[in-house]
């Protein structure tokens, strides 16, 4: 079953940052420095084709430069400006690099800082207790934890409930209860109990756990580059050496077009690596490996572990995303949100009747009857202990709850068991009584008849809300081209309402795991990357399947190894903004890609003329921006090449400015933006250079 909203126009809600450093955090630009120089070892450079042979360039440049010194050569001023400009935009482009790699091992030493040597208390037989290093707990290991210790490891809380300190994990200073059993089970290593005393199982080995992982995963250095990043490393190569091999037969073309004309002289070595360094995409080659580094480190800053960043890229292609309707678009629980009373009766006689049977219930469902009475009708909690009030608890035979008190019996519960209740107290059932209760099961809620001894007195309307804002993030994503699809137990006519209500595409009720997996599948085999959340065990297979798998921290061990992404806030509506994100990479290398081949265009009218004027004077025409020289010329066309790399450092860390759009609109955005920008750009930077050396006289 399909349920389709029509797309309306909406703006983009900000992404939300909650532990992002400062981008020129002075630490992390100091390492950033050193590393830069780190990373000339030519070995590493060899990773980076483009930026590898500006480091020959560079070098080459470097030796003529030495040559040049000896000789007394005229030029030599030229050339070692030359010199000092490549060796610069070598630097520039590892600075972006190793700024985006440092930010990820800050938060590695955050981390670090964490992991000390923490003494465990283990059981041992016998009801004894013994005081062990964390470092000699293994699997399977129990240990007691009291308020103020640190957990030694990851595991699963066994017995008692406690309320722990996850900070140094999720950045969030607000503590989180974790208990034994149901969904809240799940502890880290290196976080701390606040309060009680509770029982956990080690689940990980020395060296396994977590906090180990994160460490290794969040060290940039270690990141592997993506299908996508190698194919565009592979294009920028390949136009790498088509224009060294276009520089190199320029050199005897040039010698015979001088001997030729009989004026002027062959470009020289010097000028010849400064052309080749402007043409070929120095800027994409410099700031790429920066882009995708950085898209794991925002990632990390929503909270978000990618194991790699091949899994925020394929966030970004995502086509399909599948969301658990319970706790990721709905609220989990369901709450009283309309008290409908029958024929003859008020509706504040049948709110008060609601609250009083709901006093003692301490489930979800009951506080929300509770508040909604007191909302609605400012009715408010009653001492009742004067009245010798008889609580019934709610029980799966009666499937009743509710009080007796003043000779009253106040009863609230399934349709049919309290009708049943009514009869067997001398009352008659009102017809309205099913017709409403039908009414709400078919629009996907839950009725719960309410009856004072013999008298029906209405039906609470219960149901499973969908948070706010919802709607308007499934629009979001449909003007991305991603279509939305509920997963959920319910029956079909509880899901059709809750869908058409939240707006999603389409819907998967009385889903089961093989159910989940059939229908990843058959998307894949449409050719659609799809993305889901998860957090049990019976998540775990459709996890492994998709190519998103955003698994939450609090679930099973299970889900979060067959995902490959782990939110450490458990907020299943994460995935949403890690699609974002990856859509944002994915714009980011898109646009500087476009620029990196767009702004060479104004270094043609700079160098090229430089070159052959004297030859071919004809050319003196292209000179457009009125270069005072070719010294200056060429000298400011190898400056500009370079600060261009630096100058872009913080669009690459930051990601360009991301709006939901469709392909074709956002080609066009980067096209118009970054394409026309960055042919229009260089010409006023080249020119206003030239200028600069001109005043100072350097060339």
């Amino acid at each position: 079953m399909i349920v389709t909203q029509e797309s309306s126009p909406v703006t983009l809600m900000p992404l939300k940052r909650r532990r992002a450093r400062p981008l020129f955090d002075p630490p992390i630009v100091r390492r950033a420095v050193r590393d830069s120089f780190a990373k000339l070892n030519p070995a590493h450079m060899l990773k980076n084709p483009v930026m590898f042979v500006v480091e020959v360039g560079a070098a080459l440049t470097t030796g003529l430069a030495v040559r040049d010194a000896f000789g007394g050569a005229a030029d030599l001023v030229f050339t070692l400006q030359i010199t000092l400009w490549l060796w610069f935009t070598v630097l520039f482009a590892n600075l972006a690099e190793a700024m985006a790699e440092g930010r990820g091992k800050a938060q590695a030493d955050t981390l670090r800082k964490t992991k000390t040597e923490t003494v465990a208390r283990r059981c041992k037989s016998g009801n004894r207790v013994e005081e062990v290093a964390a470092s000699q707990l293994r699997q399977g290991d129990v240990v007691i934890c009291e308020a103020g210790n640190l957990i030694p490891g990851d595991g699963d809380v066994i017995e008692g409930i406690a309320s722990v300190d996850e900070s140094a994990i999720t950045g969030e200073s607000a503590p989180v209860i974790r208990e034994s059993g149901g969904d809240r089970s799940a502890v880290t290593g290196g976080t701390k109990v606040l309060s009680d005393c509770i029982r956990v199982r080690i689940t990980s080995n020395p060296g396994e756990t977590f906090l180990d992982r994160m460490i290794a995963l969040v060290e940039g250095a270690q990141r592997q580059k993506t299908p996508n990043e190698i194919a565009l490393n592979i294009v920028i190569a390949g136009l790498t050496l088509v224009f060294l091999l276009a520089v190199v037969t320029l050199l005897p073309f040039a010698q015979y077009s001088v001997a030729s004309a009989g004026a002027g002289r062959a470009p020289s070595v010097t000028v010849l690596v400064s052309l080749l360094v402007c043409l070929i995409p120095t800027t994409i080659g410099g700031l790429l490996s920066a882009i995708g580094i950085a898209g794991m480190d925002r990632v990390m800053q929503h909270n978000v572990l990618a194991m790699s960043g091949k899994a925020v890229e394929a966030a970004g292609d995502v086509n399909t995303l599948l969301l658990d309707k319970t706790g990721t678009i709905t609220m989990g629980n369901r709450q009283a949100v309309e008290f409908i009373p029958v024929d003859g009766i008020e509706e504040a006689e049948l709110a008060d009747a609601a609250q009083l049977s709901s006093l003692a219930d301490e489930t979800p469902e009951g506080r929300s009857i509770v508040v909604l009475a007191k909302e609605k009708y400012r009715l408010r909690g009653r001492e009742v202990a004067e009245h010798e009030a008889h609580f019934i608890a709610f029980s799966a035979q009666t499937r009743m709850s509710g009080v007796d008190l003043d000779h009253r019996s106040v009863r609230k519960g399934a349709t049919e068991s309290v009708a049943e209740f009514v009869r067997g107290n001398g009352g008659i059932i009102p017809r309205e009584l099913v017709e409403i209760s039908d009414r709400i099961s078919n629009s996907g809620g839950t009725p719960l008849a309410v009856a004072d001894g013999p008298r029906v007195l209405g039906v609470i309307h219960l149901k499973d809300v969908v948070k706010g804002g919802m709607r308007e993030r499934f629009d979001h994503l449909r003007a991305m081209g991603i279509r939305t699809v509920m997963i959920t137990g319910d029956n079909p006519l509880t899901a059709a309402a809750i869908a058409a209500e939240a707006g999603v595409d389409d819907f998967l009720a009385q889903a089961t795991p093989r159910d989940k997996m059939d229908l990843i599948k058959k998307e894949q085999a449409g050719g659609r990357l799809v993305a889901m959340t998860g957090d049990g065990t019976n998540d775990a297979p459709a996890l492994a399947q998709a190519d998103v798998g955003l698994a939450m921290n609090t679930g099973t061990m299970a889900a979060k190894e067959a995902g490959n992404m782990v939110d450490l806030d458990s907020n299943p509506t994460k995935l949403i903004e890690v699609v974002a994100i990856g859509k944002q990479l994915l714009m980011t290398r898109g646009a500087l890609t476009t620029f990196s081949i767009a702004n060479d265009v104004a270094k043609y009218f700079a160098i090229l003329p430089a070159m052959f004027m004297v030859t071919y004077p004809v050319l003196g025409k292209l000179n457009i921006m009125g270069l005072h020289s070719p010294e200056s010329a060429i000298l400011a066309s190898v400056i500009f090449n370079a600060l261009i790399i630096i100058a872009l450092v913080p669009l690459a860390l930051r990601g360009v400015s991301y709006r939901p759009m469709n392909a074709a609109a956002l080609l066009g955005r980067n096209l118009l933006v970054y394409g026309v920008g960055g042919i229009i750009a260089p010409f006023p930077g080249i020119w206003l250079i030239d200028r600069l050396l001109g005043l100072l006289h350097l060339a």
